[in-house]
Formats: C-alpha cells, sequence, structure tokens
C-alpha cells in the first residue's frame, strides 16, 4: 500500500495515464490497473513494440481507491496488481480467476520463498504473482534524530519533533504505528484495542506536520521534516536524493506488504494478460522495473545479478530478522472495515 507512488506533478496532468488505445474488446489490446509510478514506461513501450498489444494502462493511489475504481464496474480490467489484504477481500468475493502460472513460463524466476509468504492472503496460490514486496518503518534525519531512539514506534510521540513528523495517510499504515506500540496486532479488530489507538493518534496529532503517501520522500529529503512513516522503497527513493537520512523497522514490529498481480473477473483478454505476467517476469524487464521502482524484488534472477552492496541494502532487502518481526495485512470483515473507517474519519476532522 503501498509504495513509490506517482509524483505530485504527475498527478495535477490526469488521474490515470493511458498508453495506448482501442476497445479492451479486442484481442489486441489489454487493459491494466496499476499503482502510480509502478512501472517503467520504457517497458510497457517495449511489450507494445514485441507483442503488437495496445495497453490501456491505469493508475490509482491507494487499495482501496483501487477497489471503488474496479467495483465501480465502468471498465473491464484485464489485470490488476495491488496488496495483499485487498487481494484477499477481492478472492473472498468471488471477483478473481485462478491464474494459470504453467502458461507463464517466467513465473520459475519468482522466489519461493515469496510465494511461499504470500499464502496468508492467496493460501494455495491460485490467484497471485508476486511484483514487489518491502516493509513500513521509519524514516529519519540522522542529524536531528538518535539513531537508537528511532528504534522504538515510540519516538513517534516525542515533543521535541513537534510539527516535524509525518504520517501516512493511510487508515491501516497510520493505525499499524499505535497498535504495534500497544503490543497489538495490525490485524486488530478489537473495538478497545482499536479505540486505545485511536487516542493514542489523537495524542500525537499537535505533533505531525502533514500526513502524506508520495509526497515523504522529497519532503524528507528537502529537510522539512525529522522523521517518517514511509513504505521501505519510498525510504530507499528518499536516501537517493539525501545523504542524511536512514531507515529502521522498529524493533515492536511492522508490516511486510506483498504486492501482487491478478487476474480479476471483468478479464476478457486472458491470454494477453499472461503473455504480459510473462513478459514482466523476464529477467531483463523485472530488472527494468526494479531501477525505476527501488522496492524488493521477488525476481531471483535479478537479485542473484545484483551486486553485494544493493543486495545487503536492508532499507530494500529486509533481513530475515526483520521479516520474522512483521506482519502481513489480513483483510477486513465489513464491520472491522467500517469501523477503521469511522474511527479514521473521526482522527481526520478533529
Amino acid at each position: 500500500m503501498k509504495k513509490r507512488l506517482i509524483a505530485p506533478t504527475v498527478l495535477l496532468a490526469a488521474a490515470s495515464i493511458l498508453t495506448g488505445c482501442g476497445s479492451p474488446d479486442s484481442q489486441e489490446t489489454l487493459t491494466v490497473l496499476n499503482y502510480g509510478k509502478y512501472f517503467d514506461p520504457d517497458a510497457l513501450k517495449l511489450f507494445e513494440e514485441e507483442t503488437g498489444i495496445q495497453v490501456e494502462y491505469e493508475e490509482y493511489e491507494s487499495p482501496e481507491e483501487m477497489y471503488t475504481k474496479y467495483k465501480a464496474g465502468s471498465i473491464d480490467y484485464d489485470l490488476l496488481c495491488t496488496s495483499d489484504y485487498m487481494i484477499q477481500k477481492l478472492i473472498e468475493e468471488g471477483e478473481v480467476l485462478t491464474m494459470q502460472h504453467e502458461n507463464i513460463p517466467s513465473y520459475q524466476n519468482i522466489d519461493p520463498d515469496i510465494i511461499d509468504a504470500s499464502a496468508s492472503f492467496d493460501p494455495e496460490h491460485n490467484y497471485t504473482l508476486p511484483y514487489f514486496y518491502g516493509t513500513v518503518g521509519i524514516l529519519y534525519n540522522t542529524d536531528e534524530v538518535d539513531a537508537q531512539k528511532a528504534e522504538s514506534w515510540s519516538i513517534l510521540w516525542d515533543r521535541e519533533y513537534e510539527g516535524k513528523i509525518i504520517m501516512e495517510n493511510s487508515v491501516r499504515d497510520c493505525f499499524l504505528v499505535p497498535l504495534k506500540q500497544l503490543g497489538y496486532s495490525l490485524n486488530s479488530t478489537d473495538e478497545q484495542e482499536l479505540d486505545e489507538a485511536l487516542a493514542m493518534l489523537m495524542e500525537q496529532k499537535p505533533l505531525i506536520y502533514a500526513y502524506f503517501v508520495d509526497e515523504t520522500g522529497d519532503e524528507m529529503a528537502a529537510g522539512n521534516a525529522s522523521l517518517a512513516v514511509v513504505y521501505s522503497g519510498e525510504a530507499a527513493y528518499a536516501q537517493s536524493l539525501a545523504d542524511n537520512l536512514a531507515y529502521v523497522v522498529p524493533k515492536e514490529g511492522s508490516n511486510l506488504w506483498i504486492d501482487s498481480w491478478f487476474l480479476p473477473k471483468t478479464c476478457k483478454n486472458k491470454e494477453n494478460a499472461e503473455k504480459f505476467l510473462d513478459f514482466l517476469c523476464r529477467e531483463d524487464i523485472a530488472k527494468m522495473n526494479f531501477d525505476y521502482v527501488y522496492y524488493a524484488t521477488p525476481n531471483s534472477a535479478v537479485y542473484n545479478s545484483l551486486d553485494e552492496e544493493t543486495k545487503n541494502d536492508a532499507t530494500i532487502f529486509p533481513d530475515a530478522a526483520t521479516l520474522s518481526n512483521c506482519e502481513v495485512y489480513l483483510s477486513l470483515d465489513e464491520k472491522g472495515t467500517n469501523l477503521y473507517n469511522q474511527l479514521w474519519k473521526e482522527l481526520k476532522s478533529n
């Protein structure tokens, strides 16, 4: 939810980007919905040139926005990419088609460990193909923040940093912070636990510089904030802009997110979708997308080709100890969803 999202200047231009044209009912088109800034445009052009398939490529910002766009039913999407818990929700609603991995030869490049980790939302591995994964943690300015203090979520309530803290403008990613600080699961739907989390977020609110998603990396690199809750890829992006930034997954634990591709029930061009999935799993194309997005790739062929410095960069590729202390988001039932939305509305309106 996750992830290096589309830059504000691009968002001003349009809510979606169409790289091709034509009817989605044609066998030579493909309609794709993906996170913003999550696929190298040059790779997309290369796919069209190699296959002759025109891609209608649309972008969105959050899993909740994706769900709304998809459920609106105005566009028959052939292929979607989104986050674990939202895929689980759509699977449970009967909105996802079985994926025939045998029709995707390059699927063999996907790390079996990441496929196994996907079992929390795709137990039998029948529906998804992992694309990128990562963590949620704290990005901090090393000139202003003590590294030892940054190892706990509690630093986000330190009044020393009043007006210098960025929180995620996302209900699940925002609530995970107090939930983990309190020792609860980030998938909690217990009203008392969530009320405690809300009380902590209310207490924290006067310290907040802003609730951001895609602006965070640039804001931190510019020195406008000292601390930020970010996705690991956004942290890596910010670190490429400024040398005085460090990233840590707090000791209380956090979220391991896995973004994956799936075939929605609206898919009209299944063969073209499988060609696209096989294309993106190719080592050369997966490397292009890794260089463009800079999140942890589940593509073993790409990982094995990286230099040791990149492989050992814990911001991009979290170690086993970090991953063992993280949870994957699970889909919430209607009651849980409504509760989170109610508490989120209360937090943002007061």
